[in-house]
C-alpha cells in the first residue's frame, strides 16, 4: 500500500484554536489539511517507534533506541509546515514524527535500525544518524546543538548560491542543547544574517537526567530570544492545536522574511532518554503534571471536539499505520546486512570508483 504524503497547503478552511499559552500571537488559525497531516505523522511515528521498542527488548536491534513519545505534536507540527525539496530540516533523536511528516518513508527507519545494507546508512549506523541531504533532510548529529550551526550554514550557502528565496531551515533541539557553544554561535549567526531559520527547543524538563533548574537561571528559555535579537514563541508542547498554530506561524514568519524564530515548547518525554533508561529520576509529581499528558490523546480529543476528523477517520489512520509499519519492518528484516568482505567502509567514495594507478 502506497503511503500518502501530506504537505502544508495554504488557503484551506481554517478553524479557531484554543491557545493555552500567552504569546505575542493573539489569533491562531491553521488549515485542516495541516492538522490532519500532523496527526497522521504522529500516529505513524508512535506505532513505528512502539515496534522498534519491542524489537529492541527482544534483542533484534543492536545499539540504542530513542523514542519521541510525548514530543510528537511539536515534531509533527514542524515537519508538516516544511516543504520537502525546498526546505532544510535537521531532526533530532525524538523527531520521527517530523521525519515522517517531511516525507521519510518507514523503510528508511526500519532499515537503519535493523542494519540493512539497503538503508540510507548501508548498515553502518544502527539508529538515528540517517539523513537524505540531497532531499533537504540533514543527518542527525549526536553533538547536541551542532545542528543549529549546520542549518545556519546551509541557509547561508543557499543565499550565496542565489537559492534562498522562499526557503526555510529548521531544527529541533532539547533544553540541554541550549547550553552549548554551537547553539549560541549558530543562532547568533542566523540572527545577524537574518536567515529564515526556525529553532524548536523541546524543553522536556530534563537533559538526560539533569533537571532544568541545574541548567539555566532564566525563568523561561524563550526569554533568551530577545538577547539574540530573534522572535520568540512559547507553547504548551502537549497541546496539539496550540503546536499547530504557534509552530506553523513561526515557519510562515521565517518564510516571509521575518528572520530567525525561536520556539520553546514545554513538555515531558514519556519514556527514558533511550530504551536502556527507565527514567526513574523523573519525580512522580512531574509525571502527574500537565506536561505528563500524552499529546496524542490531546490531539484526538481536539480533532473530535472541533469536528476536524471523525472517530472513524481516526480509527482508519491507526489501522493503516499499523499495517504499513509491520510491512516496512518485515521487509527490512529480510534484507541482507553488510558483508565485511565486500564492503570497503569508505564514507564518501568507493574503492571501485577510484582511478587505477
Amino acid at each position: 500500500m502506497k503511503r500518502k504524503k501530506f504537505f502544508h497547503l495554504a488557503g484551506h478552511p481554517a478553524y479557531p484554536l484554543r491557545v493555552t499559552d500567552h504569546t505575542s500571537i493573539t489569533t491562531q488559525r491553521a488549515g485542516a489539511d495541516y492538522v490532519r497531516a500532523m496527526y497522521c505523522a504522529m500516529i505513524q511515528a508512535r506505532m513505528l517507534e512502539n515496534k522498534l521498542s519491542s524489537l529492541y527488548k527482544a534483542g533484534k536491534i543492536v545499539g540504542g533506541v530513542y523514542l519521541g513519545k510525548g514530543q510528537e505534536a511539536v515534531s509533527a507540527a514542524l515537519g508538516s509546515a516544511l516543504i520537502p525539496g525546498r526546505d532544510i530540516f535537521a531532526p533530532l533523536i525524538r523527531d520521527q514524527a517530523g521525519r515522517t511528516a517531511f516525507g521519510e518513508p518507514f523503510i528508511d527507519c526500519a532499515r537503519a535500525y535493523l542494519g540493512s545494507v539497503l538503508g540510507p546508512m548501508r548498515g553502518r549506523d544502527g539508529n538515528i544518524h540517517r539523513g537524505r541531504p540531497r532531499e533537504g533532510m540533514l543527518a542527525m548529529i549526536s553533538h547536541l546543538g551542532s545542528a543549529v550551526s549546520v542549518v545556519a550554514g546551509s541557509l547561508l550557502a543557499k543565499r550565496l548560491q542565489g537559492h534562498l528565496l522562499g526557503c526555510v531551515g529548521a531544527t529541533c533541539v532539547g533544553d540541554g542543547a541550549t547550553s552549548t557553544g554551537a547553539f549560541h554561535e549558530g543562532l547568533n549567526l542566523a540572527a545577524v544574517e537574518k536567515l529564515p531559520m526556525v529553532v524548536i527547543v523541546a524543553n522536556n524538563q530534563f537533559a538526560y537526567s539533569t533537571p532544568t533548574s541545574r541548567q539555566y537561571a532564566c525563568e523561561d528559555l524563550v526569554d533568551r530570544a530577545k538577547g539574540y535579537g530573534v522572535t520568540g514563541h512559547s507553547v504548551d508542547g502537549t497541546d496539539f492545536l496550540a503546536c499547530a498554530g504557534v509552530i506553523g506561524n513561526a515557519v510562515s514568519l521565517a518564510r516571509a522574511g521575518g528572520g530567525p524564530q525561536l520556539v520553546v515548547a514545554r513538555l515531558l518525554r514519556l519514556s527514558g532518554h533511550g530504551e536502556h533508561d527507565d527514567g526513574s529520576y523523573v519525580p512522580d509529581s512531574v509525571k502527574a503534571g500537565i506536561y505528563g499528558r500524552d499529546c496524542i490523546d490531546v490531539a484526538e480529543q481536539q480533532l473530535l471536539e472541533f469536528q476536524i476528523m471523525s472517530a472513524e477517520e481516526i480509527a482508519s489512520i491507526r489501522e493503516t499505520a499499523a499495517i504499513e509499519v509491520q510491512a516496512a519492518v518485515a521487509q527490512a528484516q529480510q534484507e541482507p546486512v553488510p558483508d565485511p568482505y565486500l564492503e570497503d567502509w569508505r564514507a564518501y567514495s568507493s574503492e571501485l570508483s577510484q582511478p587505477s594507478s
